[in-house]
């Protein structure tokens, strides 16, 4: 079981967990289960970490919120499936964390291949926001966004957040996630 898992157990269990400082503190109506307390003993540094913002200022539970605020929309004010819905959550995760976390190059050089620019193969600037945009050869683009999406979908998994997968059900697309 992940920290994420371990997280949603404890949740499920009615424990409110938060950070105070460097301790995790646990609020409860009624004494939680002991196998809910050993999960979250064995996985505590990785559940601080999933507490604690990160250096976009969020933290895997504000990612989680996100999600989850997406996947409401979609599902009950553009009538999507549950999966669907998800689905599409995901994707404005993967944009949201591609927008928090730029990455600017210099403008000389094509930030995938490392070439210089010249009248044959020009690199242009790719973004909106002044200092923060990535110089690119336009054939070296595809490549360089599937590299940063897949650096996006890797963070987001760190924190339960997956990509949606193929139910074995036939049932169409299902999150896989496995978050608080």
């Amino acid at each position: 079981m992940s920290a994420a898992e371990a997280l949603k157990a404890a949740r499920a269990a009615g424990i409110d967990l938060r950070l105070d400082g460097g301790d995790l503190v646990l609020e409860a109506s009624a004494p939680p289960p002991a196998g809910i307390l050993d999960l979250l003993s064995r996985h505590k540094p990785d559940i601080l970490a999933l507490l604690r913002p990160s250096r976009d200022g969020w933290s895997a539970e504000d990612w989680q919120v996100f999600f989850d605020e997406r996947a409401g929309i979609a599902e009950f004010d553009g009538s999507l499936s549950r999966t669907e819905a998800e689905a599409y959550a995901f994707e404005c995760c993967v944009v949201e964390w591609l927008n928090r976390h730029p990455c600017p190059s210099t403008p000389t050089r094509c930030a995938q291949c490392d070439g210089l620019g010249s009248t044959s193969a020009v690199v242009l600037p790719f973004g909106t926001e002044p200092g923060r945009h990535v110089w690119l050869h336009a054939e070296c683009w595809a490549t360089w966004q599937a590299a940063r999406r897949g650096q996006a979908m890797k963070a987001l998994a760190l924190m339960g957040i997956n990509p949606p997968v193929p139910s074995t059900e036939g049932r169409g697309p299902k999150n896989s996630r496995t978050t608080p």
